[in-house]
């Protein structure tokens, strides 16, 4: 009988190779026991003299004080680090406890202790990568692999019956288990730290435990020798005592039977699967891993099983019928999540250091594949949960809704659980999101203005609700724990306490609630505000720093709440004025409290009575606002808030912080031209606010509103210096410019759109379209005057004087055309005579009031309307104008000419006294120059 050559090759070195390091042993042996002699004497010569340090001056030190700082452990990592130090201590020795041993007492007691510098680790040549490390996975593997292949070469060669095959496989694999943990002891003390990953007795343990399940797995599987229950059990035996073993040669092997165990379950099916002893066993060997992990500080090995056991749970899921429960897996997830938060890490996080965690540190002390892995765990198997039923059904959201509350809870107990609160909170909005079928019926209810259809409060609200309230709950209880000692931590949970659950109370009420009115969801959010409200006071007392943001976040989050009930508990135009009142009394609460957020709820509530007019502009809906101008719907509620706004502003003008009392006063005044604006709009279309193009009129007076704004913010800038008051009455009167320029001269110009001006000859279209504007224009380019940049000043009397113009040639052409002046008429001959005629009269009057006044930009404007009425008499007139028409246009162009140089040389002549023109200087005297 042949018997197989390899595998017995490796068995018989194995043998030799013990049997020759017999001798190497024993003086290995022989040299610890000497150490161990000297260590002895050292400390014995410790314990009779004091332990001091001479200096150079004399005086005597405890040398305990010369040890740095960062090697005074605490006492709770004392504690905790006790047996590897203890194994430590009994592998090596220092070089300078070495020098000690040397030296003699003489020499020590005139010498003071050296403490050695710790060196850099020297980096790994790829001699000792290629042989000490490389070799033994490879030669792990290849011995794992010679156990497989011996049951297989007796298998095909047909050389042993299967009871002696899988015999022989075991022997061959409790062999290999044998010599690892034989070399391990005799081994040389160092190997284990200099080699921790690669031990030459963890690779034969490890090729021992591979060659041990496929000999069971083959008595099951091929033979059929053992049934489902024993192959299971012996399997899980193997994979546990791996785990164990785990404990002397390294994390490795901890990971080798991690996977065993997580295979297992596979390999071995029954008729009859039981949930409860698949998710039972799944929950022992995440604990032997997790204890196994405590014991030996390990990040890398828990991370591996969290992530089985998430992929075990959503495969139970995947191939469960509908009626399958998911108790077993959410109850092992639990396990999970509170041996995380309790037992490892728990709170013994802050031990675990970059160089065994990897990138494993965030915010200073953070686990980060260990509580990562644990948070996307969950939040997946928890959606994975609730989108498997298109409908939601209760078992499964109640499930889901445990798991996200527990990880949420993880998130409150341990000051380094960033991700697990964080992504407790987004899984839940988006689990609830999920389930939320009804979510485009109920926008679309709320958008044709119907009231939805009541309904009694179905088990999935109070679901809803109550996970919603379990993260201010977790909140509090990390502020009350960890809000000095994380500062950046408590404003997270300071944000989730009121986002979470008003986004979950919102998605219910869509959901679930009655869009006209919801008690349930609007108690909930009256509750949540006084909640926050009660818990920004109780954090503010027990602060001393005025800019406490945790504290400002909770009132933030109460203004939230009361918006949510708002919303849920009234409709239309009651909301948009509930909502202003409400931070109206935010800021009045600025007399009891000196609360920094205060006012800024009530910026918040204008910008959402701004986004509340955006969406619905008649605020009370289409079909119910009424006809009456200026007397309806409107009035209060874009005046109401307006005031309100204005009264804010007013009472926040002497606010220590600038920012917001600028953006107050920029909101209230944006608030009040708006409601003007809007009720103009109104009282001008005949009671509607459709998206029309607005005529000649209604954009006049617009215009009027925005220069009249201007002017206003300017006086109140020169009352109450304000950046907003300043630049805020530039940019209305920038706006009002561009309305000009775009509108009353080119698109709604009655000349070209062929709107009616009126039947009545002054008080007419042209009046409010040009005149009206001009003169406002010109009123606040007067008080603009040195108080305003120079260009923009300019801007505005350019701006009036072209309105000017446009209204005396826009009349002139009416008073010719009659009601209608639309370009198609042509014009006429005594028209065209009359537009010279008033341009020069314009041009004169305006040239007076210059001289009156003294005024230079009145005389340029002067000279440029005259230069306009001869450039059009010479090109426009002489081709158009006949017989007496072109001669009076000509010879009055001349009179007015001649007029107005004689008129500038007796104000140059009264400007420069009796002083001689400049070309008569020289004459004889006598002489007419």
């Amino acid at each position: 009988m042949v018997l197989p050559l390899f595998p017995l090759l490796i068995f018989v070195l194995i043998i030799v190779g013990l049997a020759l390091q017999r001798n190497t042993a024993k003086r290995v042996d022989r040299l610890e026991k000497e150490i161990k002699a000297l260590q002895a004497r050292i400390t014995g010569m410790a314990l009779a003299a004091p332990a001091t340090e001479a200096t150079e001056t004399g005086r005597i030190e405890p040398i305990a004080e010369t040890l740095p700082a960062e090697e005074q452990a605490t006492p709770s990592q004392e504690a905790l680090a006790e047996p590897q130090v203890a194994a430590m201590a009994s592998e090596t020795e220092t070089p300078a406890v070495q020098e000690a041993v040397l030296s003699t007492p003489e020499t020590a007691a005139h010498q003071p202790a050296i403490v050695a510098a710790p060196q850099p680790e020297e980096r790994e040549s790829f001699e000792s990568w290629l042989g000490a490390r490389w070799a033994v996975w490879v030669g792990g593997v290849a011995l794992a692999f010679g156990g497989l292949f011996l049951v297989k070469y007796t298998i095909e060669a047909g050389l042993l019956g299967p009871a002696a095959r899988l015999s022989l496989a075991m022997l061959f694999g409790l062999v290999l288990m044998a010599g690892g943990e034989l070399i391990r002891r005799r081994a040389m003390p160092d190997l284990s730290d200099r080699f921790g990953n690669a031990m030459i007795p963890g690779a034969l343990t490890a090729a021992g435990a591979v060659t041990l399940m496929g000999a069971v797995w083959a008595s099951y599987a091929v033979y059929g020798f053992i049934g489902p229950t024993p192959a299971f059990l012996a399997l899980a035996l193997v994979s546990f005592a791996t785990i164990a073993l785990s404990l002397l040669h390294g994390q490795a092997l901890a990971g080798l039977g991690l996977l065993a165990s997580l295979i297992t379950p596979a390999l071995v099916a029954t008729d009859n699967p039981s949930a409860n002893a698949l998710f039972g066993f799944l929950a022992l060997v995440w604990l032997a891993v997790i204890a196994a992990s405590r014991l030996r500080q390990w990040t890398v090995v828990p991370t591996l099983a969290n992530i089985g056991l998430g992929l075990w749970s959503v495969a139970f899921l995947s191939g469960s019928a509908r009626e399958t429960s998911m108790i077993q897996p959410t109850l092992t997830l639990l396990v999970m999540l509170a041996g995380t938060c309790f037992y490892w890490p728990g709170r013994y996080a802050s031990l675990i250091g970059p160089e065994k965690a990897g990138i494993s540190v965030l915010l200073g002390r953070m686990p980060l594949q260990t509580t990562l892995s644990v948070s996307l765990v969950t939040v997946f198997f928890a959606l994975a949960m609730l989108g498997s039923e298109p409908m939601g059904a209760f078992d499964l959201l109640a499930c889901a809704s445990v798991l996200l509350a527990a990880l949420a809870a993880s998130g409150a107990l341990r000051a380094y659980a960033v991700w697990p609160a964080i992504l407790a909170a987004v899984g839940a909005v988006l689990g609830m999101t999920v389930i939320a079928v009804n979510w485009l019926d109920a926008v679309s209810i709320l958008l044709d203005g119907q009231s939805a259809a009541t309904a009694p409060v179905e088990p999935h609200v109070w679901v809803y609700l109550l996970l919603g309230a379990v993260f201010p709950a977790c909140g509090f209880a990390f502020l009350a724990r960890f809000r000095q000692s994380e500062p950046d931590f408590s404003k997270i949970w300071a944000f989730l306490m009121p986002a979470v659950p008003v986004a979950i109370a919102t998605i219910s009420f869509f959901n679930f609630g009655n869009i006209t009115r919801d008690w349930t969801h609007g108690l909930y959010g009256i509750a949540l505000g006084l909640a926050l409200l009660a818990g920004a006071d109780w954090l503010f007392r027990r602060s001393d720093n005025k800019i406490d943001w945790p504290a400002n976040l909770l009132v933030a989050g109460s203004f939230a709440g009361f918006t949510l009930a708002l919303h849920t508990l009234t409709n239309g135009v009651t909301t948009t004025i509930a909502l202003a009142v409400l931070g109206f009394l935010y800021v009045l609460g600025m007399r009891i409290r000196s609360w920094p957020s205060l006012p800024w709820m009530m910026a918040a509530a204008t910008m959402i009575v701004f986004g509340r007019i955006a969406w619905e502009p008649t605020v009370i809906g289409a079909n119910s606002l009424g006809t009456t101008p200026f007397f309806n719907a409107l009035l209060p509620g874009y005046g109401i808030p307006t005031l309100l706004a204005i009264a804010s502003a007013w009472m926040l003008r002497n606010s220590d912080d600038f920012r917001i009392r600028n953006i107050m006063q920029a909101l209230a005044s944006l608030s009040a031209l708006i409601t003007v604006a809007v009720l103009v709009r109104h009282a001008m279309n005949g009671g509607t606010l459709e998206t029309t193009v607005p005529t000649l009129g209604e954009q006049s007076i617009y215009t009027l509103i925005t220069v009249g704004f201007s002017g206003i913010l300017m006086m109140l800038d020169l009352k109450s210096p304000s950046p907003v008051f300043r630049y805020g009455s530039m940019i209305a009167g920038v706006l009002a410019t561009a309305n000009v320029l775009s509108l009353h001269l080119l698109s709604l110009n009655p000349y070209i759109s062929g709107e009616g001006t009126g039947p009545w000859p002054f008080f007419n279209l042209l009046l409010l379209g040009y005149l009206m504007p001009a003169l406002a224009y010109a009123l606040v380019a007067w008080l603009a005057r040195e108080r305003r940049p120079m260009p923009y000043v300019l801007m505005l009397a350019i701006s009036g004087g072209v309105l000017g113009f446009a209204w005396a040639t826009l009349s002139v052409r009416r008073f010719w055309q009659g009601e209608n002046i639309a370009d198609w008429k042509g014009f006429l001959a005594a028209e065209t005579y009359t537009y010279s005629v008033v341009w020069l009269l314009i041009g004169i009057v305006l040239l007076v009031l210059g001289s009156r006044f003294n005024q230079r930009s009145l005389r340029l404007a002067s000279a440029a309307l005259v230069l306009i009425a001869v450039l059009k008499v010479f090109l426009i007139d002489m081709s158009n104008l006949e017989g007496i028409l072109r001669a009076l246009s000509f010879m009055g162009l001349g009179l007015v000419l001649i007029g107005i140089g004689l008129f500038y040389q007796r104000i140059l002549v009264k400007k420069d006294g009796n002083k001689r023109p400049v070309d008569s200087v020289g004459a004889p005297e006598g002489t007419v120059s």
